[in-house]
């Protein structure tokens, strides 16, 4: 949670929580072994609602804001205390499930599963509800979710929490509450701010280059919740033009003026990036492209083709595993013999430059390292696949998920110091062909068939 929001939360619940006249809890960032008592209690007595909903409301606020200044170490052990004290009675699960087993009429058993219900919900979701109804309470939840996610890696017992927080989110983000926002460059300073700050797969390198990323033949288009208005959830960039890109940095180059096009045919998304961490596993990326498209199509008719150029990531780590494994076949003896030819130190191997991407100065190494590695990302992206039938790349498996087409794969399309790093510089074109999209869904879903182009094929 950046300084800004943590300043902004903490003036907010001031108010509320002033509201309770009762001893106020004071706890150190590390939560010592003698403040978990009175911070059982105050959570206790929370849950219990003493004093009504005024009061309850007001211990909801200081806890939360007893709960911001602590430390990781002061967060594992608050969290822990709830799923210690205030998780689910098994005991009184199991007896009420027993009791369904017995001879009961039917008004009898509704209110023994009623009551099966509200027992296999723990308690400290109620105090979870009540953050929810503080002013910026859900932005609290979605970054209360992100420290769970992180402390859980360490702490695993924390996971049920995550489990529950996640249900609870999948809700109260449900597409159906969410708005879609252009964003341009006369948006306030702080939004700007914020792009910057959460852009995940090509950095903002200035307000230069944001300022020709919300140009005139460009877009950005964000989802934002209701109780977040400042905040976006995921948002996308696109680039208006006249075919398919292939180079990423040409899209990004910020030295030469771009001609106004007044009827583009193609909108290339060049980057999608989730804002908050604690929203990891809540399905909005899919929703947002089908709705940009449809804003793209309404705001210009001459648009015909919605392509993505997307990067491939984890393609050069599975690719210097696979080619250390001592039966490797990755690459051809007629492929070797051409690689090794432009090498100057003839003690080098075709699996020594997978290790590293200096070579990728050398255009003569490019030259001959081209085929064999765009033959080895399509092979990766069509055939490598999870057990469950789905791409194995995680950037592959979102666009086919949504009914894309594995179209083509692009050669020194990103040679940022990621780009390179990650994929040899290569990028992939995914195509959204709307009479196909919901059919390629269905195949890829059902039966992990992925809509490719005869290009990818060949």
């Amino acid at each position: 949670m950046n300084n800004r929001l943590f300043s902004n939360i903490l003036s907010a619940w001031k108010g509320v929580s002033t509201q309770f006249s009762g001893k106020r809890l004071e706890l150190s960032p590390y939560l010592h072994a003698d403040e978990i008592e009175p911070l059982r209690v105050k959570i206790s007595d929370c849950l219990e609602g003493k004093g009504g909903e005024v009061s309850a409301r007001a211990r909801a606020a200081e806890l939360g804001t007893a709960y911001l200044g602590l430390n990781d170490e002061g967060r594992h052990k608050y969290l822990k205390l709830l799923i210690t004290d205030f998780d689910v009675d098994h005991d009184k699960v199991r007896t009420t499930a027993e009791a369904l087993f017995t001879d009961l009429g039917n008004e009898q058993r509704s209110k023994v599963e009623e009551k099966l219900r509200q027992n296999l919900t723990p308690p400290y979701l109620k105090l979870l509800t009540q953050f929810n109804a503080l002013p910026q309470g859900i932005k609290f939840l979605v970054d209360l979710r992100s420290d769970v996610m992180r402390l859980s890696k360490e702490h695993p017992e924390l996971k049920s929490i995550n489990e529950l927080l996640h249900t609870q989110l999948c809700s109260w983000f449900d597409i159906g509450f969410l708005e879609l926002q252009r964003i341009d460059w006369n948006a306030p300073a702080s939004l700007l701010e914020k792009l910057i700050e959460y852009e995940a797969v090509h950095r903002v390198k200035s307000w230069v280059d944001l300022h020709h990323r919300l140009g005139e033949n460009r877009r950005c288009f964000a989802f934002f919740h209701p109780r977040m208005p400042n905040e976006p959830l995921i948002f996308v960039w696109v680039a208006l033009v006249d075919k398919i890109s292939d180079n990423v940095t040409a899209l990004l180059d910020t030295t030469h003026q771009e001609i106004t096009n007044d009827e583009p045919s193609t909108a290339i998304f060049y980057s999608i990036s989730s804002a908050q961490k604690g929203l990891a596993g809540v399905s909005l990326g899919n929703f947002l492209i089908k709705r940009v498209v449809d804003e793209l199509k309404r705001e210009c008719p001459s648009l015909e083709n919605f392509a993505t150029l997307s990067p491939a990531p984890g393609f050069s780590k599975w690719l210097t595993t696979r080619a250390a494994a001592p039966d490797s076949e990755l690459f051809t003896d007629e492929e070797r013999k051409a690689i090794s030819q432009q090498l100057v130190d003839n003690t080098r191997t075709v699996e020594d430059l997978l290790n590293n991407t200096e070579w990728l100065a050398d255009e003569n190494i490019c030259n001959a390292m081209r085929k064999p590695l765009q033959r080895l990302l399509a092979h990766y992206i069509l055939t490598e696949k999870r057990s469950n039938g789905t791409a194995a790349n995680s950037v592959a498996h979102f666009h086919l998920s949504n009914g894309a087409i594995f179209e083509r794969v692009n050669w020194l399309a990103d040679l940022s110091n990621h780009g390179q790093a990650q994929s040899y510089g290569m990028m992939v074109n995914y195509l959204y062909d709307l009479d196909v999209i919901d059919e390629n869904h269905e195949q890829y879903i059902e039966h992990g068939v992925i809509a490719h182009s005869k290009q990818t094929q060949k």
